[in-house]
């Protein structure tokens, strides 16, 4: 299966999947996975002031001075459409360079600026979250800024990584997260290994550079083209940690930042796996208790630990057995992301119910359908976007500590406690990143963003996947952060059916109204 990557570090993919599933990536023209050897090419339109393209070294200035070509997207020409040129390595700006895909959504109403978002994973594509419009953003900031999308270097169609054929990424979700017979550990190890190295041959140069600090500095120069002094920018899940990344690298650029389902930024791999195994045992849990209190008659059970219980026997049962779904079969792999798929919102808890049910009667083909949301897998069995390889490539090489294989079961007692349901699973994840082979020579940081203007950073008590805690903890960290709470349930505050968020986010992002740090909705 989907080896949980490094750390099951599924942040937003889930979210963005089901409103974007079968949504194709904007535009067209040019192959934004090319990389060239020629140097940017500044626009002929009028330069905005030297305050805004100021390189921070006089050897990037060429990528500093460009201008986006915005064009209508082939897909909705009320969007645009365009590319911006980055150098593969910022050590070396004279060498190779790619191309990055933008997707601008023009501000409707009376325009404030340009909003750049990331939706997370990472590995989502950005140019597939700005395409989502209302769907994603409510209408003030929509009114009020063009907003902008990028697909972060190595995603989507910005020279992404290619690791997998769509069969073998197929048989990959498929397997066994959880091995106990020497055969399953010998097929897990092997496809732990071999994916780095697929990843190393199949993508080129940017393989090595795909990290999350790469991709700050990308977002520099995407302001820098943008014409905005000061970067304002809404980043989701993993987003938040590409966004205090930013804040740490360019503090002083530091506009109207949102950070929301906030990320840790100081916790090792290991402690990242263990409080996201209790983020998704608390928010399966909550979606048990929600059943009892919505029925007279749950299906799973009369209790929250006889659900509990029901759902784990169904995972071993489909471990033994996997269930028709369709023409294909549904392995305790797929299951795995077919269950933890609706918790990211709790307006898809229904389609776990019907899911759930189905299975216990013997049909896995509704639990496949989330699975396949999870992981951007169209109906005809190719794959929508990157995104499973790209959060591998990017995670790997921003942290490539992992587990050798035969240390995992000393794991189970510590990931147990923190989630009986997904312990082992989360456990065998920490084997991720044994099979890279490209390493980065990029610097870790403490962030800290000491000198940037006040960043919101929001979490929501239940989140399954950034639990709360940690949006507590990168407020504290960053000198400006201010701390906002959502109490309920899924991942992410925003646009939750929460009118306290949301209007707190809205008067911040567009008047610039700070609120109290601690505030809680």
């Amino acid at each position: 299966m989907r080896r949980l990557l490094a750390l099951l570090v599924v942040f937003a993919l889930a979210v963005t999947a089901f409103v974007a599933v079968g949504l194709a990536i904007q535009g067209g023209g040019r192959d934004a996975a090319d990389t060239s050897d020629a140097p940017p090419t500044p626009s002929p339109t009028t330069p905005p002031p030297a305050a805004v393209t100021e390189a921070p070294d006089p050897s990037l200035a060429d990528f500093y001075s460009q201008r986006i070509d915005w064009q209508p997207c082939e897909r909705d020409e009320a969007q645009d459409c365009g590319f911006l040129t980055v150098p593969v390595d910022y050590a070396d700006p004279a060498g190779d360079t790619i191309e990055l895909a933008l997707l601008r959504v023009p501000a409707s109403g009376s325009r404030v600026g340009s909003l750049v978002v990331n939706p997370g994973g990472p590995g989502a594509p950005g140019t597939s979250y700005a395409a989502l419009g209302r769907q994603v953003f409510r209408e003030p900031l929509l009114d009020a800024f063009d907003v902008v999308g990028f697909d972060p270097r190595g995603v989507g169609r910005s020279a992404p990584v290619d690791c997998l054929s769509d069969a073998e990424l197929d048989a990959y979700l498929a397997g066994d997260p959880t091995p106990d017979t020497p055969a399953e550990q010998a097929d897990h190890r092997e496809a732990v290994l071999s994916f780095g190295e697929q990843c190393a041959e199949g993508s080129g140069p940017v393989v090595g550079h795909v990290t999350t600090t790469e991709a700050a500095r990308d977002m520099d120069v995407l302001r820098s083209a943008l014409g905005e002094e000061q970067l304002a920018y809404f980043g989701a899940s993993y987003g938040t940690k590409l966004g205090a990344t930013y804040a740490e690298l360019f503090p002083e650029r530091v506009g109207r930042f949102v950070l929301d389902g906030a990320v840790d930024v100081s916790l090792d791999a290991r402690q990242l796996a263990l409080e996201q195994a209790t983020g998704f045992e608390t928010a399966l849990r909550a979606y048990v208790q929600n059943c009892l209190d919505s029925t007279d008659n749950c299906f799973l059970g009369d209790t929250v630990d006889e659900g509990m219980a029901t759902i784990s026997g169904l995972l071993e049962e489909i471990e033994q057995q996997p269930l028709p779904a369709g023409e294909r079969e549904l392995t305790v792999g797929n299951a795995f992301y077919g269950i933890i798929t609706p918790l990211y919102n709790r307006d898809y808890w229904f389609l776990l119910s019907t899911a759930l049910a189905s299975a216990l009667e013997g049909k896995g083909s509704a639990l496949m359908n989330l699975a396949d949301a999870y992981a951007s897998r169209n109906p005809d069995g190719s794959y929508a976007d990157n995104s499973v390889e790209a959060n591998y490539a990017i995670n790997c090489l921003d942290d490539p500590t992992s587990v050798p294989f035969a240390e995992v079961p000393s794991l189970f007692p510590a990931f147990e406690e923190a989630s009986p349901t997904f312990g082992r699973v989360f456990a065998w994840g920490m084997t991720g990143c044994r099979g890279i082979e490209v390493t980065s020579r990029e610097e870790p940081l403490t962030i800290r963003g000491e000198g940037a203007a006040p960043i919101l950073v929001l979490g929501t008590s239940r989140d399954p996947a950034t639990p709360l805690r940690w949006a507590v903890a990168l407020a504290e960290q960053l000198e400006s952060g201010v701390l906002v709470e959502r109490d309920g349930d899924g991942h992410t505050a925003y646009n939750a059916d929460n009118a306290c968020i949301d209007t707190v986010v809205e008067d911040y992002l567009i008047d610039g109204v700070v609120p109290d740090d601690g505030t809680t909705c």
